[in-house]
């Protein structure tokens, strides 16, 4: 199941890992945010062993938001040990998605 990320949990989920962790950053309102949701499904299906696939919704968590200065959703994070290492802004196929994650594992 796709983990919901907040302001309050962002640390705890993000710090507690050596797993590469995926982020959706979309809003209720955005038309093309509610493209991506079944490919974050379906990376995590495929991925559960190997990344942690999140969503945090940017309205609802604007600390997180501002923190990586997210200015235009979708924007999907990349992360590897805390860190940003890819990020993909607009909706896009699944397989660049996937691409992006595959380098990181």
């Amino acid at each position: 199941m796709v983990v919901e990320l907040t302001d309050a949990n962002f640390d705890e989920i993000v710090n507690n890992t050596d797993k590469p962790i995926v982020i959706d950053l979309w809003a209720e309102w955005c038309g093309p945010c509610r493209m991506i949701t079944p490919i974050m499904e379906d990376m995590d299906k495929e991925y559960e062993d190997k990344a942690i696939i999140t969503k945090l919704n940017v309205d609802d968590n604007p600390e997180t938001t501002a923190k990586f200065g997210i200015r235009n959703i979708p924007t999907v994070l990349f992360l590897k040990n805390g860190q940003v290492a890819d990020k993909q802004v607009g909706a896009v196929p699944k397989q660049v998605l996937a691409g992006k994650l595959e380098a990181l594992l």
